[in-house]
């Protein structure tokens, strides 16, 4: 056991880990390319699920039925279900801002929030017993008493953080697809609703059409017209994509079709207004990134161009020096 120990402390086994990590990261994203799927025709495959899903419960509810619906999403796992049932983690863990985020995430119905809750139970206490498995276990390190308790509490800390970092990243990743797409869309809604397509219409051949761009917004675009056809009200329909996006300029396009909704103004005249200033944002964003461009390349100037290029100046004339001598 002793010899394992010192093994493991030793500064060159650590090294060579670092290094097999690194290759095998470095490997696998040039691989991830390769191996990746066909995405999109996948969530265009669910979200067409999805709706007929939604249109066959409304049936069903007015019908009065109890015939069983089928669930686009796999079913949670039985174990992860029965812990989450047996400890009640949806009254302590569960909150009406983790259900909003898994929906702005793209994670949606009952397998998606069980799955959640499960992680954020059993991610602090992983990481918990790791830590004291590392520190207390097998005394790595030369470490006081308090040190090795503060550690084991900041990994428990970072268990808690974990699943809402990785919500919070996914969040990211989905809102910055969408605004990249968002104008194109814009565009494309605003023929559409031009050359005399209805609303639900519009959006049913937006979706399509943005696929390519933009998978997420894709997604979003077809559950809204999804919800349009079978809603009491379209408001609703509206009001939830701009909560299931979180995107400023798509709320702004909601509140633009609500108002049109419920006074009757033009459609067309309010989306060409709001798709221009949706491009002219998008315009100062990128002037914006670019703008913030040279700051950024000081310091790597500074530490790797600058040492190099002066290397290449004085290094001959320190070889023409000793020479001399």
């Amino acid at each position: 056991m002793s010899t394992l120990i010192v093994m493991i402390t030793e500064k060159q086994f650590l090294l060579s880990i670092l290094i097999a990590l690194s290759v095998g990261v470095t490997v696998l994203t040039l691989a991830m390319p390769l191996v990746a799927g066909d995405n999109l025709g996948k969530r265009m495959k669910s979200v067409a699920s999805e709706r007929e899903r939604i249109r066959q419960r409304e049936r069903e509810r007015l019908n009065a039925s109890q015939a069983q619906r089928a669930s686009l999403r796999p079913a949670p796992k039985a174990y992860m279900k029965q812990i989450v049932d047996r400890l009640n983690l949806s009254q302590w863990l569960g909150t009406e801002t983790a259900k909003m985020k898994l929906s702005m995430a793209g994670y949606r119905g009952n397998s998606a929030e069980i799955n959640f809750l499960f992680f954020r139970l059993v991610s602090p206490i992983s990481l918990c017993l790791l830590a004291i498995t590392y520190m207390f276990g097998l005394k790595v390190g030369q470490f006081p008493g308090m040190v090795r308790f503060g550690i084991v509490i900041a990994a428990t800390y970072a268990g808690i953080k974990l699943p809402e970092l990785f919500l919070a990243n996914r969040i990211q990743k989905r809102q910055r697809s969408i605004k990249r797409a968002w104008p194109d869309a814009l565009d494309l809604l605003l023929i559409c609703v031009e050359s005399s397509m209805s609303v639900e219409q519009a959006f049913r051949r937006v979706s399509q059409e943005i696929g390519a761009q933009s998978i997420a917004l894709a997604e979003e675009l077809m559950l809204t017209t999804a919800e349009l056809s079978y809603l009491a009200e379209r408001r609703q329909a509206y009001e939830n994509l701009g909560i299931r996006t979180g995107v400023e300029s798509v709320k702004n396009v909601t509140t633009a079709l609500i108002q049109a909704e419920r006074y009757g103004t033009p459609v067309g005249q309010a989306l060409r207004v709001l798709a221009q200033e949706s491009r002219d944002a998008r315009m100062n964003e990128a002037e914006k990134k670019a703008a913030a461009l040279p700051p950024k390349l000081t310091v790597p100037m500074i530490l790797f161009f600058l040492p190099v290029l002066f290397m290449v100046i004085i290094t001959p004339a320190l070889i023409q020096v000793f020479r001399w001598k």
